[in-house]
């Protein structure tokens, strides 16, 4: 997995290289950064974002104090750091639910509305029942599913979430009808465990730990390929099922954030991700170091948004009709 990894990273970094920071950095950073974290303590995405703020707070010589802002699957957090003074001092952990409440109606804006420094990293999302369940695999799922319609539930992060959107992707792909909780994060897992639910979709960092311990089973991911920390776990195309869509997280800062800050930021960022301690994380959590340069990231994120938008039309899903800016 480490050589995976670096791979990966590697090649990205030797893309940085290329374009050398500008030099009129002047004294920046003078105090701590505010590293918003939109969900709350203890899951796999602060986890993540704790680790590479504490990295990141190395290389800038100043702490980067991770505050947790949850609600609204990330709208809150989105919504401060877009109000916040664009001076470097604010960013925001992102993830695929800056394009998810963009398009469904829960902030007046589109992820244009910020600025963005790139992405850090990439990974699958997951469909996992309880170690108890019945089914050894995902196509026994699916059988049983379409015999009996509406009969099963699958719990997600929250109606728009991505854990939605990706449970909506899978299970329309899968000709499989099924009721959808929106649960939360908080209980998402639990939901599955106690039997409330028959399965949930979950970003892997999510639902790793209780895969570890023998908890849960993970039958499919809605990634493009196998991921080498579940490597018995198929993707969604080798069973027949076409449902891409992967969680990425990034940073982001309030627009008109000047180009030199956010060239030290991303600088920063890239070298965090580098270090043993979020390498480390990777290798355990199941995620894949990626970081992309803005100009990727936005063009990534252009990508991803028009696949939110399908999914969120086809589900008859609230989008505003927001301004990119």
């Amino acid at each position: 997995m480490r050589k995976h990894v670096t791979i990966i990273l590697s090649s990205a970094l030797g893309l940085a290289t290329v374009l050398p920071l500008p030099v009129a950095l002047g004294n920046y950073p003078e105090k701590p950064i505010e590293f918003v974290i939109p969900w709350a303590a203890g899951g796999g995405a602060d986890i993540e974002g704790r680790t590479l703020a504490e990295e990141m707070g190395k290389i800038l010589g100043v702490p980067v104090v991770p505050v947790n802002k949850s609600g609204a699957g990330g709208a809150v957090g989105y919504t401060y750091v877009k109000n916040a003074a664009p001076d470097g001092y604010t960013v925001v952990w992102n993830s695929t639910s800056i394009l998810t409440v963009t398009n469904l109606g829960n902030v007046p804006f589109g992820h244009g509305a910020m600025d963005h420094i790139g992405r850090v990293e990439y990974q699958p999302m997951v469909f996992a029942v309880s170690s108890g369940a019945p089914w050894s695999d995902f196509d026994a799922f699916i059988e049983d599913c379409r015999a009996n319609p509406s009969r099963f539930k699958v719990s997600n992060s929250g109606t728009g979430s991505a854990t939605h959107l990706g449970a909506l992707l899978l299970m329309n792909a899968a000709g499989c009808e099924v009721v959808h909780l929106p649960i939360g994060i908080q209980r998402r897992n639990g939901s599955v465990l106690s039997g409330e639910a028959d399965a949930m979709v979950a970003p892997l960092t999510g639902a790793i730990s209780l895969a570890k311990a023998d908890r849960l089973k993970l039958l499919v991911t809605l990634s493009s390929g196998r991921n080498p920390v579940i490597p018995d776990v198929p993707a969604a195309a080798e069973v027949g099922i076409d449902a891409e869509f992967d969680l990425f997280r990034g940073l982001s800062v309030p627009k008109d954030t000047p180009p030199e800050v956010k060239a030290r930021l991303a600088d920063a960022m890239e070298r965090a991700a580098a270090s043993d301690a979020f390498m480390d994380l990777a290798e355990d959590m199941g995620f894949t170091v990626a970081p992309m340069s803005v100009a990727a990231f936005e063009a990534l994120l252009l990508i991803e948004d028009a696949k939110v938008k399908s999914i969120v039309l086809d589900a008859g899903l609230y989008q505003p009709d927001v301004a990119e800016n």
